[in-house]
């Protein structure tokens, strides 16, 4: 079976001719399912969880105050109505939030607010830094520093007990700022908690697809160690337009069979 686990709708507006199209370029990339889902920084519910961030900067508050520009009950009702809908492939619907520690009791009350398929929990923001928004964003940044937040956010982010899953688990590469530190252990930690927590991790074609990265899917160390424990993977495009739903599905799932 050939599934998609995560697909953007984000660029277009909420019709079922929209959804068409993720639906056609799916079949043609030979699809039996696909995911569907928003980031969480789409919608006003969410934007306590984002004060930090904009005030880090002038850019990442101009960047929220574009995104921002939607009510979840928006997105949901788009849900509902397309639930009433036979399409030719199966759908599930469901939202990639951003996790912050101090927000869990905003993120659970949003999330059991309406029936999702699946939520995906991610890192986009480690000290209010949005590591994955420029290059030139990274000077003078301490990369062991980053590193070693951003998988301490990711273990309380699976810890936390509030989603299905946890999207694109090494993102945190994608300009080619690597630290010194081995981070062995922490992946060990990190393929026990999801385990523990039934929950998958995305082995993600993002960096792949939107930042031209080199490598696809997660490091081959990260992707051996979550192998070992036998952690549940699902293969993800991290697409954000219809020409891009299943892009490097294939090659992902071959990656997983080495």
């Amino acid at each position: 079976m050939m599934t998609d686990v995560h697909i953007h709708i984000e660029k277009g507006p909420y019709t079922k001719e929209w959804i068409d199209q993720f639906v056609q370029q799916a079949i043609r990339m030979g699809m039996d399912e696909i995911y569907l889902l928003e980031h969480s920084h789409r919608f006003a519910e969410f934007a306590p969880m984002y004060t930090s961030i904009c005030e880090y900067s002038e850019y990442q508050k101009n960047w929220y105050k574009k995104k921002a520009t939607l009510s979840i009950k928006d997105f949901q009702t788009l849900i509902t109505e397309m639930r009433t809908i036979t399409f030719p492939i199966k759908i599930k619907w469901g939202l990639e939030v951003c996790y912050f520690p101090e927000y869990e009791k905003l993120i659970g009350d949003i999330l059991r607010s309406f029936p999702f398929d699946f939520s995906v929990g991610s890192i986009h923001w480690v000290d209010g830094f949005g590591f994955d928004h420029k290059a030139e964003f990274w000077n003078n940044i301490d990369t062991e520093h980053i590193y070693s937040n951003y998988y301490q956010l990711m273990l309380r982010l699976v810890k936390s007990g509030l989603f299905s899953g946890v999207a694109h688990p090494d993102s945190i590469k994608c300009f080619h700022h690597y630290p010194t530190q081995d981070f062995t252990d922490i992946y060990r930690l990190l393929a026990d908690e999801l385990k523990a927590h039934h929950m998958y991790a995305e082995q993600s074609g993002g960096l792949a697809l939107n930042y031209g990265f080199e490598e696809l899917g997660m490091n081959q160390t990260m992707l051996h160690i979550f192998k070992s424990k036998n952690v549940e993977i699902r293969c993800a495009s991290d697409a954000h337009k219809p020409e891009d739903a299943g892009a490097n599905i294939a090659k992902l799932q071959a990656i997983l069979q080495v």
